[in-house]
């Protein structure tokens, strides 16, 4: 019997060795960076609703701004809300879910705001994620914008309070900024004034209720298996795998 056991443990500790020489898998870096937040909250999926996709370019993708369509590829362009998209409507047929993708290339939370009416409000979300803040820093690195990380927690809290008003019942899903060293635009100068939008989105999640995925520890975590610019050329734009990989990040946080 010991010995079985001491074969057991050995055959263990060979099978984990050869985990960590290979890194992790995609749901172990998912799964490892969640299990780290203190919040388990997570949104649930109902039948008719409506989800709502926003943000920068790392949302739009490329989506056809002319395409105002529902459930449609185009219109849902081809990064990770087009992933995770086409997943739930997999998993969900029966739920008659309606998706929409109104991301813009470049925008900062401002930018946001002065198109909310129609990009967001107008479709009357029953469930909204926001994935903004990298273009209120990056803009301001580049000597293009003038906004302070005072300014983006003030703007964001301001738009997510009124699109509380109007849907009291929303449910928020905030992704948090993150930004990929070791690759082409992010290097020592993003750190760590970078890390205060980071905190930023996330007290403002907390202070909203809203669902926080981690990015920047999805990001970090995913390099135990290839390096960050296989996950992102740029460091802020993802690849093909680094859209996959923010698509089941933000699957984790829903259930239904």
């Amino acid at each position: 019997m010991q010995q079985q056991k001491e074969v057991s443990r050995r055959n263990f500790l060979k099978n984990t060795s050869l985990v960590t020489a290979m890194g992790l898998s995609i749901p172990q870096i998912i799964s490892t960076a969640f299990a780290a937040e203190t919040s388990k909250k997570r949104v649930t999926i109902e039948k008719d609703e409506v989800i709502l996709f926003q943000g920068d370019s790392i949302t739009d993708a490329g989506r056809k701004k002319d395409d105002s369509s529902v459930n449609n590829a185009s219109a849902l362009g081809n990064g990770y809300a087009m992933l995770a998209a086409a997943e739930m409507l997999f998993k969900h047929a029966d739920k008659n879910l309606k998706i929409y993708n109104r991301g813009i290339s470049g925008n900062k939370v401002y930018q946001l705001a002065e198109r909310w009416e129609k990009d967001a409000l107008d479709l009357k979300p029953q469930v909204l994620s926001i994935l903004i803040g990298v273009n209120d820093f990056w803009h301001k690195l580049l000597g293009r914008y003038e906004g302070t990380v005072d300014v983006y927690n003030k703007d964001l809290r301001a738009l997510l309070d009124r699109t509380k008003q109007k849907f009291p019942d929303v449910k928020l899903i905030i992704g948090e900024p993150f930004a990929v060293t070791g690759t082409k635009a992010v290097d020592e100068k993003w750190f760590p004034a970078f890390d205060e939008y980071r905190k930023a989105a996330r007290e403002i999640a907390d202070s909203f209720d809203a669902v926080f995925i981690p990015y920047q520890s999805v990001f970090d975590k995913a390099q135990s298996s290839a390096p960050g610019v296989y996950w992102t050329n740029d460091g802020v734009h993802p690849s093909v795998a680094g859209a996959r990989l923010m698509a089941e990040a933000w699957l984790k946080a829903v259930k239904g």
